[in-house]
């Protein structure tokens, strides 16, 4: 079983949720919050073909960890938490967004290093081969011989 990326998973809850985070207007019944949008892990677990618990677990265990926060007034931003008001498992959609957006920033990075990385080796292979042709087409030496010293 291939384990999704941080990366796999927020790209997933994004293109399920994005709709539902924008959809939201105060007093409809639909959530409670407007910024902790509630998510299904079995939905996302299915879209990537792995157990929801894995999901879950990521997003709960790790990702709170890594990007939930305490504000100076001690009040906590959550990544990712249980229940918010009568909503279960909910998602902090704009701060999700931001970690998101830098997640894809690091990725585009580490795509561009690499190509040009890339594009140096053939560049080095390619000049290589033509000095290897180029004196190798030449038999002739560039030392004096016996024969062209006495000339």
């Amino acid at each position: 079983m291939r384990i999704p990326t941080d990366l796999e998973i927020l790209n997933t809850i994004y293109r399920i949720y994005h709709s539902d985070f924008v959809a939201f207007e105060r007093g409809d019944g639909a959530r409670d919050s407007r910024i902790y949008v509630p998510i299904d892990c079995k939905k996302i677990a299915g879209e990537l073909k792995v157990d929801p618990d894995i999901v879950f677990g990521r997003l709960y265990y790790h990702l709170e960890k890594q990007y939930g926060y305490k504000q100076d007034d001690g009040s906590n931003v959550h990544f990712f938490a249980r229940k918010v008001g009568n909503d279960p498992r909910c998602i902090n959609f704009p701060l999700m967004t931001s970690v998101l957006a830098g997640l894809r920033q690091e990725k585009r990075k580490f795509w561009i290093g690499t190509a040009i990385a890339i594009l140096a080796l053939v560049v080095s292979a390619v000049s290589l081969t033509v000095s290897v042709t180029q004196s190798g087409g030449s038999n002739k030496s560039m030392l004096p011989t016996v024969e062209a010293a006495a000339d």
